[in-house]
């Protein structure tokens, strides 16, 4: 035991003297907070999106007096949350009151570090990025059972467990779906996976063709592991007002409505790298072909524009058919597909070559 003590003692003490490691900290550290600065900011702009989006919908006009076109609304709320006092319940337990937005505010920024949001522009191109992300994503449900429990609130406490048995349950569908996009790639890299749909004439050779409906699944899920309506039964007003929620306010309601956020563009790149070509513009000779963030970041507008669009024009379901349609239909149906791809692999290579070639 002393001479690992000794031992550890000398690594920890010359470590920071290696310049090396210092080479390594420095950049890593200043990429992540541009990082965490350009989706705080992105997120400012699409949360004002997401409101003119269902403004459109009803026929109002939406977020139009702070700052021109009312762009800066987000940043008047950012500031009217910030300023507020902080209320927890006397009987709430005030440690985990505190700690579980802080959570899920952390592992939203936590999942984003294996994103690459061009060649060469991630935090750490690791080559099990899926597992990563399957891992940060499944630690994202204590931040909210944590939340939910600590209020001392029978209605937070209720909502935390549907949200928690929704995420759970779309988590299994999600990847399944997932596996049948690693069955096509032969890597959990996520550089690898846009990598691999780089290659014939443009967006052709994009996933979504071949695996249209595990495209499908994973959209409707991804409603449904951010809690998005149709799906947003854990904050449904009519059964449970704002779901875990309820009894937070100011800075720590915001957290969690930032790393809800975050999640959602989260599942927006997700769909984009998985399905969508990635930072690769639909046509070799598409304007821009040469500014990879862009048709990257345009993407993702795209699809949070479908999930706004959803949420203004879908009505709610029940707790019973959100689940139904989980177990007895997405499950069974992705099961089917990962069976499909792996058989085809397997069983057909003259055809699996065939199509190799084609998207070459």
């Amino acid at each position: 035991m002393t001479r690992d003590m000794s031992e550890l003692w000398t690594f920890l003490s010359t470590r920071p003297s290696d310049a090396g490691w210092l080479a390594w900290l420095v950049p890593t550290a200043l990429q992540t907070l541009a990082l965490m600065i350009v989706l705080l900011l992105a997120l400012a702009f699409l949360l004002w999106f997401d409101r003119k989006v269902w403004a459109a919908v009803m026929m109002r006009k939406g977020p139009n007096v702070v700052g021109p076109f009312g762009l800066l609304q987000s940043f008047a709320d950012f500031f009217k949350f910030v300023f507020k006092e902080i209320v927890i319940p006397a009987a709430a337990d005030r440690t985990i009151f505190i700690l579980a937005p802080m959570i899920s505010f952390v592992l939203a920024f936590v999942g984003w570090a294996v994103i690459p949001v061009g060649p060469g522009l991630v935090v750490s191109d690791i080559n099990v990025g899926i597992l990563y992300l399957f891992a940060v994503s499944s630690l994202g449900v204590y931040g909210i059972i944590m939340g939910g429990w600590a209020s001392n609130s029978k209605y937070s406490f209720l909502g935390a467990l549907r949200s928690a048995a929704q995420m759970v349950s779309y988590e299994v569908s999600i990847g399944f779906v997932i596996i049948t996009v690693l069955l096509l790639v032969g890597s959990a890299n996520l550089t690898d996976i846009v990598s691999s749909q780089a290659r014939g004439a443009g967006f052709l050779n994009w996933h979504f063709i071949p695996l249209f409906p595990m495209f499908v699944v994973f959209f409707i899920s991804a409603l449904a592991e951010t809690n998005r309506p149709p799906f947003d039964l854990p904050e449904a007003e009519s059964e449970l007002v704002a779901g875990y929620q309820v009894e937070y306010s100011s800075t720590l309601y915001l957290l969690f409505m930032i790393g809800e956020y975050l999640n959602i563009v989260l599942m927006c790149a997700m769909l984009t790298i998985l399905f969508f070509g990635g930072w690769h513009s639909p046509i070799p000779w598409a304007p821009l072909d040469s500014v990879p963030v862009f048709w990257f970041g345009a993407k993702i507008v795209f699809f949070f524009f479908l999930f706004a669009m959803v949420k203004a024009i879908v009505p709610r379901y029940r707790y019973d058919q959100l689940m139904r349609i989980g177990w007895k239909f997405f499950l069974p149906l992705s099961l089917f597909w990962v069976m499909l791809v792996a058989g085809v692999l397997i069983m057909a290579p003259d055809l699996a070559a065939h199509f190799q070639s084609w998207r070459n």
